[in-house]
C-alpha cells in the first residue's frame, strides 16, 4: 500500500516533525497543497462584494470619456494668455457636467466650465476662478499659468481595453465603485468557498441549553462562524459531536462531502477521549498535528476525500489564534485570492514585561495604542491564558515572540501583528 499522497510529499523535506512543526514549516507545507476553486459565477455589481474576482475586468471605454476640467473655472486657449501683464477675455457660455457647451472657443474668448465639465473645443487650459476677476461677462486674467493645467485628458485615468481591476483581488467598495463607473452590471467571480465545522466533546453544550455539572457551553462554533463569515465563505454548521467513534465518523464524512474545507475543535490533543486523530488516519492523511507555537500546539492539517482539513484546538483562544496564523490565508488561498494580503506587521515598544520561555513561537494577545505625540507602544491585556478569551475580546493585535525569545523586559521593540477589522 502506498504511503499517503500529502505525507509522501513532504516526509524527505528538511526538519519534517509531525508532533513539533515549526510555524514557519507548516505554514509553507499548508501553502504546497492549496489549489483555488475554480468555479465561477456572473454576478450583479452591487451583490459583489466581498468576492473574489475571477476574470480581468477590462474597460469598455475610455476613463474619463472626454477632456473635462478638474475643478470650477474658465477654458481658455494657452495661446491667448499673456506672458506677463493682464488679459481680459469675453465669456462665450458655460460648460456644465452633464451639459457642454457646444460652440468652440473663439480667440479671445473664453467659457465658464463647472468641475467634471467637458473642455469645448478650442480650448486647452483651466484657469480656477478664483485667479480671474469676473465682471459681466468679462474676466481677467493675469500671467504665470501652464497650458494643459487643471485639464484631465480623456482615458488618463483608464484607456478603453486597458485591464481595469486584475483576477484574484476581494472586491472592495471602490472596486465595486469602479465596475459600476465602467458601465458594467455583471462580472465574473469564484464561487463561495464552502467550509463545514462542528466541535467535538461530550462536555460541549449549545446555547439554549441548561448546562450539567462539569459542561460548558460551546463557544468556537460562534467565533469559528464568526470568522469563516467575515471571510466570505459559504458556512456550513455541523453542531457538536459527540466523543463516540461513530458519530465522529459520520460527521466527518458528510462535511467532506459537503464541503471544501472541514474545520473542528477540539479532540486532536492526546486525551483518551480525542477519537479524531485515530479517525484522521483511517479515513484521510494528516501530515503534522502540533505545531511549535503558544497558544495552539495541537493543531492538525491534511485531507478528508477531496476536503482540507483543520483540526483546530479546543481552547477558545487557541482557536482563534490558529485560525488567523494558518486557516485564514489557507482560505483566502482556496477562495481565487492571488496574492494573499498579510496581516500588518510592525516592530513598537512594548511598555509591559513579557514572560516568554524559548522553544516555542508565541502570540501573546496585545493592545496597540498611540498617545498625544503620535507614538505607537504595546502591551498586553493581562493573562494570557488559553482559556482566557476576553484577551481575544480585548486585543487589536498580536504580539509575536519569536522561538528563540526568552523574557522581555519593558521598553523592548516587539513585533505587533494587526488584527483589528482584518477577520
Amino acid at each position: 500500500m502506498n504511503e499517503p499522497t500529502l505525507s509522501r510529499a513532504i516526509s524527505c523535506t528538511d526538519d519534517y516533525d509531525p508532533n513539533s512543526m515549526p510555524v514557519a514549516k507548516a505554514r509553507e507545507v499548508i501553502a504546497r497543497f492549496l489549489a483555488p476553486v475554480s468555479t465561477t459565477e456572473r454576478v450583479h455589481a452591487r451583490a459583489a462584494l466581498g468576492r473574489v474576482l475571477a476574470a480581468d475586468v477590462i474597460s469598455p471605454l475610455d476613463v474619463p470619456a472626454h477632456d473635462n476640467s478638474a475643478m470650477d473655472g474658465y477654458a481658455v486657449r494657452f495661446a491667448d494668455l499673456p506672458r506677463e501683464g493682464q488679459v481680459t477675455m469675453t465669456v462665450a457660455g458655460t460648460a456644465f457636467a452633464g451639459a457642454p457647451f457646444t460652440g468652440s472657443v473663439a480667440p479671445g474668448a473664453c467659457v465658464r466650465i463647472m468641475t467634471g465639465g467637458v473642455v469645448p473645443a478650442g480650448a486647452d487650459t483651466i484657469i480656477m476662478q478664483e485667479h480671474v476677476e469676473a465682471k459681466n461677462d468679462r474676466v481677467t486674467i493675469g500671467a504665470g499659468h501652464r497650458k494643459g493645467q487643471n485639464l484631465r485628458r480623456a482615458g488618463e485615468d483608464l484607456a478603453a481595453g486597458q485591464v481595469a481591476l486584475r483576477h484574484g483581488i476581494t472586491l472592495r467598495p471602490a472596486e465595486v465603485g469602479l465596475i459600476s463607473s465602467l458601465g458594467l452590471p455583471e462580472v465574473t467571480v469564484y464561487r463561495r468557498l464552502r467550509a463545514a465545522f462542528f466541535s467535538t466533546g461530550d462536555e460541549l453544550v449549545s446555547l439554549g441549553t441548561v448546562p450539567k455539572e462539569g459542561q460548558i457551553y460551546d463557544s468556537n462554533r460562534y467565533t469559528i462562524h464568526g470568522m469563516l463569515t467575515r471571510l466570505g465563505c459559504e458556512v456550513i454548521d455541523m453542531g457538536v459531536v459527540r466523543d463516540d467513534p461513530k458519530l465522529l465518523e459520520q460527521a466527518f464524512s458528510e462535511a467532506a462531502a459537503a464541503a471544501d474545507v472541514v474545520i473542528t475543535s477540539g479532540g486532536v490533543s492526546v486525551g483518551e477521549a480525542d477519537f479524531v486523530k485515530e479517525l484522521l488516519n483511517k479515513m484521510g492523511e494528516v501530515v503534522f498535528w502540533k505545531i511549535a507555537m503558544k497558544p495552539g500546539r495541537p493543531l492538525a492539517y491534511g485531507r478528508i476525500g477531496n476536503a482540507h482539513f483543520f483540526g483546530l484546538p479546543g481552547n477558545p483562544v487557541s482557536v482563534m489564534v490558529t485560525f488567523y496564523q494558518f486557516v485564514r490565508d489557507a482560505l483566502l488561498k482556496l477562495a481565487g485570492c492571488d496574492p494573499v494580503p498579510p496581516l500588518p506587521t510592525f516592530k513598537v515598544p512594548c511598555t509591559s514585561p513579557l514572560k516568554k520561555a524559548p522553544g516555542r513561537t508565541e502570540f501573546q494577545r496585545g493592545i496597540l495604542t498611540q498617545d498625544a505625540n503620535g507614538a505607537w507602544s504595546v502591551r498586553v491585556t493581562g493573562e494570557q491564558g488559553s482559556g482566557i478569551l476576553r484577551s481575544m475580546s480585548e486585543a487589536n493585535c498580536f504580539i509575536i515572540l519569536p522561538t528563540e525569545q526568552g523574557n522581555v523586559a519593558a521598553g523592548t521593540p516587539v513585533d505587533v501583528q494587526v488584527m483589528e477589522g482584518v477577520i
